[in-house]
C-alpha cells in the first residue's frame, strides 16, 4: 500500500531544465519513478534525456499527461508562485523541494491551499520515496532529492523535519534488513504544508506500515501534538528523536522552524512529552533504528 506515492504515481517536475532539477530528475527515472512532463516557462516542447517532454505550464502538462504529482525546483523567488500553479491545474501532490521560500510567501500558499484537494509536502525538505523491490527499485517512487539506494521495500514509516537525519534513519533500517513503507520528509520551515500528524494519521491507517520512526527538532509544538494523538488512536509501536538537545535558548539552528520560544518548544520538554505519550525515545541519531527495534520487540 504504502503512503503518498507508489508506482502508479505520475510526476512532473517543475524546474526540469535547471542543474539542480535535472540532476535530481534524472536519479528519479534511474530510481524508477514516472516522470512524464517537465515545467519550464519558455521551454515548451523541448525534451530531457530524449523522453521526458518539457511544456510551459502546469496544466498543458496535466492535461497531456495525467500527471498527479509535481517536485518543485524553482528558485525561492519564484516558488511559491510555482506551487499553487500547481494547485490551479489540480495536482493532487506538491513536494516542495525549494529552501529559503519567504514566509510571507508561504501564508499566502497556505491561506490560497485551504479547501483545496491538493496536499503540500515541504518546503525546504527532501521529499517522499515509497521503495521499490531489488536492485532496480521495480515498483518504487522517489520524488525529491533523498538518496534512492539507501532505502528498502519493508514496513517502517519514516516522518522527518530533517533531511539529513530522514537519511540517517533508511540507512541504519536497511543496514538492519528493515525496509520502509515511505518515508516522508516534512521540511524544517515554520509553515509548511503537511505536519507530523498528518503523516502519522496516514501511517496508522496504511496496513503496510507496522512501526514508525518520527524526527523532530526544537521549536513549535508539531512534535508534541503527533504524540499525544498517537498515544490515544495509534497502536503501532513508534520510536522518537528530538534534534536540538544542545541549542541555547533563542538561538535559530539551521532550519527557520528551528528556534525554541518558550519552554515547550525545548528539545527536553519535547522528549518528555513524547516518553508519556508511549513513545520510544532515540537519546542520539544513532539509535534510532535500534530503539524502534527494541520497542517493537524485534
Amino acid at each position: 500500500m504504502a503512503i503518498l506515492i507508489d508506482e502508479n504515481t505520475k510526476v512532473l517536475i517543475q524546474g526540469i531544465t535547471g542543474s539542480f532539477g535535472g540532476r535530481h530528475a534524472k536519479l528519479s527515472l534511474e530510481y524508477g519513478t514516472q516522470v512524464v512532463a517537465g515545467v519550464t516557462p519558455g521551454k515548451g516542447g523541448q525534451t530531457f534525456e530524449d523522453k521526458v517532454p518539457v511544456f510551459d505550464t502546469v496544466s498543458q502538462a496535466v492535461a497531456e499527461t495525467g500527471a498527479t504529482a509535481s517536485a518543485i525546483f524553482v528558485p525561492p523567488a519564484f516558488a511559491a508562485d510555482a506551487i499553487l500553479e500547481s494547485v490551479d491545474a489540480g495536482v493532487e501532490l506538491v513536494v516542495a523541494i525549494t529552501e529559503g521560500i519567504p514566509v510571507m510567501d508561504m501564508m499566502r500558499v497556505k491561506e490560497a491551499m485551504m479547501g483545496s484537494k491538493s496536499r503540500l509536502i515541504g518546503p525546504n525538505c527532501p521529499g517522499v520515496v515509497t521503495p521499490g523491490h531489488g536492485e532496480k527499485s521495480h515498483g518504487g517512487c522517489r520524488i525529491g532529492i533523498s538518496p534512492g539506494y539507501i532505502h528498502k521495500r519493508g514496513n517502517v514509516g519514516v516522518v522527518s523535519r530533517s533531511g539529513t537525519l530522514t537519511y540517517e534513519a533508511v540507512f541504519q533500517l536497511t543496514s538492519l534488513g528493515y525496509g520502509q513503507s515511505t518515508c516522508v520528509g516534512i521540511g524544517g520551515d515554520p509553515i509548511n504544508g503537511t505536519s507530523h500528524l498528518d503523516v502519522l494519521k496516514m501511517f496508522n491507517d496504511d496496513p503496510e506500515t507496522e512501526a514508525i520512526i518520527m524526527i523532530g527538532e526544537i521549536g513549535g509544538d508539531a512534535e508534541a501534538e503527533a504524540a499525544r494523538w498517537a498515544k490515544d488512536h495509534c497502536s503501532k509501536p513508534i520510536c522518537g528523536f528530538i534534534a536540538g538537545a544542545t541549542a541555547p535558548p533563542g538561538r535559530r539552528m539551521g532550519h527557520a522552524g528551528a528556534i525554541v520560544g518558550g519552554e515547550d518548544d525545548t528539545a527536553e520538554a519535547k522528549k518528555r512529552i513524547l516518553a508519556e505519550c508511549g513513545i520510544a525515545v532515540a537519546e542520539t541519531p544513532s539509535d534510532m533504528a535500534s530503539t524502534l527495534l527494541k520497542h517493537w520487540g524485534k
